[in-house]
């Protein structure tokens, strides 16, 4: 079953300015998502959607492929990225080169490994799932959140506020990391997560949200204490 590696890389990021190419303990952190896919041995092809000639550049350095730009309308601020999974799949499609699988990978994923992507290309393929998305558990029980308004605390959920934290049930989020999927399911339904979402549970040392300068500064000394080397 042939794969295609996507890792999304817009040159527009307003947060953390230059954000998909900012060295990251020591090199960019796209290389880390760039490095992770090639050495995981999933995909036939790995590469980067972008419009940026800077990050086109460091990203074939890397070693992904940059066979093309994307175009003005998924490259604003309003493109989803379902829209750019399926510009890159229907570019591929143009050009004669069809897979049956794809995966959506962020750049800013430096927790990523290739066993993980490993795992979870297995997990995919057994699951009969249209996609495959990384979760974690929430650290504190979101039922129990509250609302404030006018200086006053109003629960989201009044009714599980008395409740023990064990007696709620677990919830989950996204990780940020990346998608698995089927090709022809997304150019269907123009959906990246649909009805048939099969889950990974990853646990919280392997995950990060990188979108304020702190998040970095907190993922760097994550990351530093994981790899004690460095």
């Amino acid at each position: 079953m042939s794969s295609l590696a996507i890792i999304t890389a817009r040159g527009g990021s307003k947060r953390i300015p230059h954000k998909n190419i900012k060295e990251f303990c020591g090199k960019p952190i796209i290389c880390y998502t760039i490095e992770a896919a090639l050495a995981s041995g999933v995909f036939d092809e790995v590469m980067v959607s972008t419009d940026d000639e800077e990050i086109a550049r460091i990203a074939r350095e890397a070693g992904a492929e940059v066979p093309f730009f994307r175009s003005a309308e998924t490259a604003n601020d309003q493109a989803t990225t379902a829209d750019v999974l399926t510009e890159v799949v229907q570019e591929y499609e143009k050009r004669g080169k069809h897979f049956e699988t794809a995966c959506c990978l962020y750049p800013t994923a430096p927790f990523l490994t290739p066993e993980r992507l490993r795992e979870a290309g297995e997990t995919f393929a057994s699951s009969g799932a249209d996609t495959l998305m990384p979760v974690v558990a929430f650290s504190f029980p979101p039922q129990r959140g509250v609302f404030l308004r006018d200086g006053r605390i109003s629960p989201a959920h009044p009714e599980c506020m008395q409740m023990r934290s064990q007696d709620l049930e677990k919830l989950y989020h996204d990780c940020g990391q990346f998608y698995f999927f089927r090709t022809e399911a997304l150019l269907r339904t123009g959906k990246l997560i649909g009805d048939s979402t099969a889950a990974m549970v990853l646990d919280e040392t392997e995950v990060q949200d990188i979108d304020t300068m702190t998040d970095w500064e907190i993922a760097e000394t994550k990351y530093r204490y994981l790899h004690p080397e460095l």
